[in-house]
């Protein structure tokens, strides 16, 4: 899923770590009330990260990252998934997560003294899903710390590897659950996406459909962030509305499972289901097993996990509506806090729940990096004359207008292979080298700022990251463009960070916004504020939807 990198100021405090058994209380007690650790966990595609936070000091006393391919070769995953899979699946082994989080544990252990950590949650990629027999409620609540995680849980597993959000392999489940609710919009209107290849509602069809043995035998099916939340506190945990929603299971009105949508995709899916609840949960306090094996105080409380995304939002400083972030990538990723909660009527966005309260909106618009590339290369430009093209041409490009899609668009659904252009006779073929660069930039926002009016957002501020986040004349027209201030978020980690600030939040009675000040903060003088007139974009905006 996405990664952002966040800078944050940096501790030494590498204290050595203790095993013996505290509890919190206790540990306030003898040190005051300045130790307020929270410990942040990001189980992504590629690795498990972590990090800890002194809430009080507002500093990172510790990070680790365990690499799966690297660290743990035997599961046969360079890139955090097996290999080779057939139909488009894309599958990975849950051992090798708990094995990773292990590895992790031991880690953070040698840098600080984990006795001091008084609130833990946590991230995982969204839409994989983890599948358990009936001996999981009894091994999950009998943790050994003489024995691993994945010895103890591997007899737990009805299947023996998780689905994760690459894998493409059940267009026909997404027809199948979309034509026994009435279409697809009535999907997207009841969980927040259409029926999606890789979202866990048509995952768990699949599964039905190719090995209905293997399902009934199936007593809980948990999301990546659920299942690691529940190794944590030893017990259930529920699934969070962020990831929940990334299922096409989950009603976004109501924030519970959806009867009808559970019904057209397997039978008897409610009882194999976790609760619902709301990102602000308490889903238990620290098993047993951590508080023996890597010297954590007892009673520690554990908030519910998240997916990826919306641990990002709350990393990224913009969990309350009015700011938004634009991640610059191969695909560019738009994602923000929404004031109401409302369904993509054209079925191309997201709705998840905000773990801060409320509900947030992702996209993803595929002509990203690789577009703005296509056209510099095009002329044989280099990234400076690629930059300088924007001083010599107006803004509005004097009408000259590009639908930048080199290959199919998400948001849109287009399948053009080449961009449309409009405008000048040397800019329509490709004679004029600057206004086809301003041309395909403002073309891509123009594009972003259609396709997310649905949303509904008033943008006081637009954080951005990525890659081309740090080419200034970009920066400007998303600021003319959405008629915003434009700041730089240049940040490592924001899932783990996202995660420790709602552990730090819910559990140790911080406001998230004065988290957010202290930990978010954009680049120093990164902020640029918006020069052209609101009506110079309406007015090609209009037009670019004409060549649409």
């Amino acid at each position: 899923m996405l990664s952002f990198s966040l800078l944050t100021p940096h501790s030494s405090l590498l204290t050595p770590h203790s095993h013996s058994v505290h509890s919190t209380a206790s540990l306030r007690a003898q040190h005051g009330s300045l130790i307020m650790f929270a410990l942040g966990l990001d189980s992504s595609t590629q690795s498990c990260s972590a990090l800890i936070i002194d809430v009080a000091n507002g500093t990172v006393v510790a990070e680790a990252s365990v690499n799966f391919g690297a660290q743990l070769p035997q599961y046969n995953a360079p890139s955090g998934f097996i290999p080779d899979g057939e139909n488009g699946e894309v599958h990975s082994d849950p051992l090798m997560w708990l094995d990773a989080l292990e590895l992790l544990l031991k880690d953070l252990a040698d840098q600080c003294d984990l006795s001091k950590v008084s609130a833990i949650s946590g991230a995982g990629q969204q839409h994989g899903s983890v599948y358990l027999n009936d001996q999981w409620f009894y091994e999950i609540d009998s943790l050994s710390a003489e024995d691993t995680l994945s010895e103890q849980l591997a007899k737990t597993l009805s299947r023996k590897t998780s689905p994760i959000w690459m894998d493409s392999s059940t267009g026909d489940e997404c027809r199948e659950i979309a034509n026994a609710v009435g279409g697809d919009n009535v999907v997207c209107a009841k969980s927040g996406s259409i029926a999606i290849e890789r979202f866990t509602g048509p995952q768990i069809r699949r599964f039905y459909k190719n090995d209905a043995a293997a399902y009934e035998q199936t007593a809980r099916i948990h999301l990546v962030s659920s299942f690691l939340c529940s190794v944590l506190i030893g017990g259930d945990a529920p699934i969070d509305t962020g990831d929940g929603a990334g299922m096409n299971l989950v009603n976004i009105d109501a924030w519970d499972w959806d009867n009808e949508l559970l019904e057209a995709t397997a039978p008897d899916l409610l009882n194999k289901l976790p609760k619902v609840e709301q990102g602000n949960t308490t889903a238990g306090t620290l098993s047993g097993y951590f508080i023996k094996k890597y010297g954590f105080a007892a009673d520690v409380p554990v908030t519910i996990f998240t997916g990826d995304n919306p641990s990002s939002l709350v990393g990224m400083g913009a969990s309350q509506p009015g700011k938004l972030v634009v991640s610059l990538g191969t695909s560019d990723t738009f994602f923000a806090a929404m004031p109401n909660v409302v369904a993509d009527p054209a079925g191309c966005g997201h709705v998840f729940g905000n773990p801060s309260a409320g509900s947030m909106s992702l996209q993803c618009f595929v002509n990203g990096s690789l577009a703005r590339e296509a056209v510099k290369d095009k002329f044989n430009y280099d990234w400076d004359q690629f930059s300088q093209a924007f001083a010599n041409t107006p803004l509005g490009n004097d009408g000259n207008l590009m639908v930048p899609f080199f290959r199919p668009e998400t948001s849109p659904r287009v399948d053009l292979e080449a961009p449309i252009l409009k405008g000048s006779s040397a800019f329509e073929n490709w004679v004029d080298a600057d206004t086809a660069i301003r041309a395909c930039v403002e073309g891509q926002f123009l594009n972003m700022k259609l396709r997310t009016n649905w949303m509904q957002l008033q943008p006081e501020v637009i954080y951005l990251t990525g890659g081309a986040s740090k080419n200034n004349a970009i920066a400007q027209v998303i600021a003319d463009i959405f008629q915003a201030k434009v700041q730089r978020l240049a940040v490592s980690g924001s899932v783990g960070l996202g995660a420790a600030m709602r552990a730090a939040s819910n559990s140790l009675g911080k406001n998230i916004t004065d988290l957010e000040n202290t930990f978010c903060q954009p680049e120093t003088n990164s902020t640029i504020a918006p020069q052209a007139d609101a009506t110079v974009y309406a007015n090609a905006a209009i037009a670019f939807d004409a060549l649409i």
